[in-house]
């Protein structure tokens, strides 16, 4: 009881002289009897937490206590994270942002949708996070479909890349919204049938950057079907742009066999030296084949 007692005190700042610590002290033992609410039924928990935000303790002490509301499932308790959230001139705005994605509460997810729209880039980029902790991807995918600029629209698809929210990027790739941002989400989340449909597209077909981008992340992603979709693209284009990235793709992703089957079906010496010099480039068995029938002036 009388712990319990000390550690109350600890929270409302009203330890007497005698039990005074230094500030560290004080610091330490504020934490500890927050971290002690953990187990405290939360109605009994939440004046004391409110309490706390509401008193001269330090930033790092008013931060643990934002933990502990955001931990507490009552309405009034996620309300007060949100108005924390909401409030700009706080120094503790960001880390309410951030608590709000640690405790996971719907209402007060949706609420950070309209703090993002009347941020500035910092607490744009603070929602995001806090979406990203959350795994909260419609929400993210939300904010990307309402972008109002390029840079929004970018930083929100790189995040669903970096969530691996391969579903909501094909629902923007439906919906027309093609950049390289969109491309390299996918590659970011490894969703290599994502680059398939968007390479099948007339918006990446008529546009060759996004072709190349498109290519280069096969490469990245590697792997036998990846590869395969290489070797064809380089088949079927006769765009010199295209076929070099198509090279670039398969010296990232080391497909060696590939390059070798295209080195036989060269027609003409040009296209053959282009692809010995990159066969040289990755190197192996197959590069040391090729090398050797063309020193002898064979065919490997």
């Amino acid at each position: 009881m009388r712990v319990m007692l000390v550690l109350i005190m600890a929270l409302a700042g009203i330890l007497t002289p005698v039990q005074a610590q230094t500030d560290i002290e004080r610091e330490e033992l504020a934490v500890t009897a927050l971290e002690a609410l953990m187990s405290a039924p939360a109605d009994r928990a939440l004046p004391l937490v409110q309490k706390v935000l509401a008193s001269n303790h330090s930033d790092r002490v008013k931060s643990r206590a934002l933990f502990i509301l955001s931990q507490i499932n009552l309405p009034e308790a996620q309300a007060e994270l949100v108005e924390f959230a909401v409030n700009t001139d706080s120094a503790l705005q960001a880390e309410a942002i951030r608590m709000i994605g640690i405790g996971g509460n719907a209402d007060a997810l949706q609420a950070l949708e309209g703090i993002y729209a009347a941020g500035n880039a910092e607490t744009k980029q603070e929602v995001l996070q806090a979406y990203l902790i959350a795994d909260d991807k419609q929400a993210v995918y939300r904010l990307a479909t309402n972008a109002t600029n390029d840079e929004e629209f970018d930083q929100a698809i790189q995040m669903l890349g970096v969530m691996g929210a391969v579903d909501e990027l094909r629902q923007l790739g439906d919906r027309g919204n093609m950049s390289e941002s969109l491309v390299r989400a996918h590659v970011m989340s490894g969703d290599l049938e994502g680059l398939q449909q968007l390479i099948k597209t007339d918006a990446v077909a008529s546009d060759p950057e996004l072709q190349i981008e498109v290519i280069n992340g096969f490469g990245i992603i590697g792997g036998a079907q990846a590869n395969q979709v290489l070797v064809d693209t380089y088949r079927n284009t006769e765009n010199q742009d295209v076929k070099k990235a198509v090279l670039q793709g398969m010296i990232i992703s080391g497909h060696e066999q590939g390059l070798l089957e295209l080195y036989r079906e060269a027609q003409n010496t040009d296209e053959k030296r282009r692809l010995l010099r990159t066969l040289g480039i990755i190197g192996g068995d197959a590069a040391l084949e090729a090398i050797d029938a063309a020193l002898q002036g064979n065919q490997p």
